[in-house]
């Protein structure tokens, strides 16, 4: 099953050229949303070339927003110097409270973008080319049955050691793919389930509940092979992608968070168990004396429910 789907549903970026992409396209609309929190570094760079190579060259994109999550750099200047329409989170429904986190961003970008097809890039890119975009929206806009897309790429450490391709994501090998072979096996053909380079349909991800935190991407898979089945799911290799990685202690506040987005979604017990808004997180590291000690972080764990119920909500 798992080799029969993969076969179906795995594809290269350039399986389709930018004329087959805009002659698809026709009258849907399309919104690049990049979730940031301080990326003024990386930001600017990345809406110049997408601007210039999706919207001015070709038409593919109708709008390119940034969702800025309370950031203290300069992101919300830097991107909207290069082109992009900036929303702070906090900003956007400020009656609905604001959350940390890049699902929260996710989520919220629902209320500020048009596009029927929604493609997701994270802001701090530092190895990558516009082809990413194209390479997701291919898909979407030649199988109405995928409703949900993921990138792969090989992603190498910066640091320049001789480490093999897919190294750099230790939270999806030793959390998300350990995770999907026990409890969603079916899932397991994609290559890279927590990659923040992904596209879905506006109808569908408004039908999602949405973690706040890091869990967002793997609560999407999990979600869409449960209500729309294994081959509503597409990936695509996008070829090389790098970035900054988290420092150890940071990816276990990561895993805390995915963990408890999959445990919500396996029983009633479990999601008893991790329910709230956070969970505090004990970890242990040296001091600037030398002593290894405790560490506590409030990690949130909260999820935002789908935007169709709270409509339904505004219409009762």
């Amino acid at each position: 099953m798992i080799d029969d789907w993969a076969a179906r549903r795995t594809y290269r970026w350039c399986d389709w050229s930018l004329a087959d992409l805009m002659a698809a396209k026709g009258e849907t609309t399309v919104s690049l949303v990049m979730p940031a929190r301080n990326e003024a570094a990386t930001v600017g760079a990345q809406v110049s070339r997408v601007r210039e190579a999706l919207m001015e060259t070709v038409e593919l994109l109708d709008e390119i927003v940034v969702i800025d999550s309370d950031s203290t750099d300069d992101t919300v200047a830097v991107a909207s110097d290069a082109g992009a329409v900036v929303h702070r989170a906090v900003d956007i429904r400020p009656d609905l409270g604001w959350r940390a986190g890049k699902g929260e961003a996710m989520w919220k970008s629902q209320f500020v973008t048009t596009g029927e097809l929604m493609v997701f890039m994270d802001a701090d890119l530092l190895d990558w080319d516009t082809h990413f975009v194209p390479g997701l929206l291919g898909p979407l806009l030649t199988q109405p049955s995928v409703s949900l897309v993921k990138g792969f790429y090989e992603r190498p450490f910066l640091d320049g050691s001789e480490v093999p391709s897919y190294d750099g994501g230790r939270v999806t090998e030793l959390v998300a793919r350990p995770l999907i072979a026990l409890l969603f096996p079916e899932l397991a053909g994609l290559v890279q389930p927590l990659a923040g380079e992904w596209a879905v349909r506006r109808s569908w991800f408004a039908q999602l509940s949405v973690p706040t935190g890091y869990a967002v991407e793997l609560a999407a898979l999990i979600d869409t092979l449960r209500g729309q089945g294994l081959d509503a799911i597409a990936q695509v290799d996008l070829g090389r992608r790098a970035h900054s990685h988290q420092a150890l202690l940071d990816l276990g506040a990561m895993a805390t968070q995915i963990l408890a987005a999959v445990s919500s979604r396996v029983s009633s017990s479990a999601a008893s168990a991790v329910s709230g808004a956070s969970v505090d997180l004990r970890q242990y590291a040296r001091d600037d004396s030398g002593a290894v000690g405790p560490r506590t972080r409030s990690v949130e764990i909260g999820e935002r429910p789908p935007l169709v119920s709270l409509l339904q909500e505004g219409a009762s």
